[in-house]
């Protein structure tokens, strides 16, 4: 254990790793969602595309736990069901692509997506009307299909549930949900294929306490009253570090 936590320990970039775990916690905490499009762009920037993943796999399993009772009271449960249904039929091929991804594509990938995504929440797309059932199984599955081929899974829920006429306390729950669910089959995924690495293991164990720390506090602070200050705060968040993610940096 104690020589796992210093290879972690001497991982290059592991400061700005640690920092970008408790932002996305922080933001996580009180949004919902944030976690992948804020750690990832940072992680793979120095981590490959699958040590990353993992680290944040492990991470983002433990970091909600404090959440996740809330979430589970506020969720539309019925909605997120179908939701995961989608998700895990398209899940399960789309993982093959990612192991084959070079890391440079990899961030350019992340990245672009998640920017792509504030672009979208930035301009205020709205949907009016109750979800239907296609509508939910086709957005869990593209949300699978993002989640294996990139590790971000969360863009169309997110998009979709913050477009909606849902209550703050809704699109948190449901958004959180589907995450750790994701993460929870990805793991899954990984575990069958021979892909959990140790090393990224231990830096996904170093990240994890920065990242619950994140989580608690963003919970704290979360107020549906103050939803427009906490969404542009996350949109700020997201942006700098999908604009530090990008290969043209080095």
């Amino acid at each position: 254990m104690q020589e796992l936590l210093t290879t972690a320990l001497a991982t290059e970039g592991l400061i700005w790793i640690i920092l970008a775990a408790f932002l996305a916690g922080l933001v996580r905490g009180f949004a919902g969602f944030g976690t992948a499009m804020i750690y990832l762009p940072v992680a793979g920037s120095y981590l490959d595309p699958v040590a990353a993943l993992v680290s944040l796999m492990v991470m983002d399993f433990f970091g909600p736990l404090p959440n996740l009772p809330r979430a589970w009271k506020d969720a539309r449960r019925d909605q997120l069901v179908k939701l995961l249904i989608g998700m895990l039929v398209v899940l399960i091929p789309a993982s093959f692509i990612l192991t084959a991804m070079s890391p440079e594509i990899f961030r350019y990938l992340v990245s672009l997506i998640a920017l792509t995504l504030l672009v979208l929440l930035m301009l205020g797309v709205r949907y009016r009307g109750e979800f239907r059932n296609w509508m939910l199984y086709g957005t869990g599955g593209l949300g699978g299909f993002l989640g294996g081929v990139a590790g971000v899974p969360g863009p169309p829920v997110i998009m979709i549930y913050m477009a909606s006429e849902n209550p703050p306390a809704v699109i948190r729950a449901v958004n959180m949900l589907y995450l750790w669910f994701f993460d929870f089959a990805f793991a899954a995924i990984f575990l069958l294929r021979g892909l959990l690495s140790i090393s990224a293991i231990g830096i996904g164990a170093v990240v994890t306490l920065p990242y619950l720390l994140g989580n608690v506090i963003g919970q704290r602070i979360f107020d549906p009253n103050k939803e427009t200050l906490y969404r542009w705060v996350a949109y700020v968040i997201i942006a700098i570090s999908a604009l530090r993610g990008l290969p043209i940096w080095g």
